[in-house]
């Protein structure tokens, strides 16, 4: 399986679950997170693993950090997209 994929999710849990099940398909995928220093955990944790993950924070409540998002996704996979995840904040 050859795809890009962007998986945007509050809940940590979820999104590293989803980020894994990808990955082990062979997908390459970008993730996002609020938080830089679980971020870096998961990205380690990935490379170890041999998965293809990239990672950038963002605060998906801000505007201008979902622009500078998509702006590096469209960078990173040449425009190409594939599969999105985006999960909102339920309360």
């Amino acid at each position: 399986m050859f795809s890009r994929s962007l998986i945007r999710s509050n809940c940590d849990d979820f999104r590293h679950a989803v980020v894994e099940e990808l990955a082990e398909l062979g997908s390459t995928v970008h993730t996002c997170s609020r938080n830089e220093a679980e971020l870096n955990r998961c990205l380690q944790e990935w490379a170890a693993k041999g998965f293809t993950v990239t990672g950038s924070v963002c605060d998906a409540s801000s505007r201008p950090q979902r622009e500078q998002l998509l702006e590096k996704v469209t960078f990173l996979f040449n425009g190409k997209l594939n599969i999105l995840v985006s999960v909102p904040t339920v309360i």
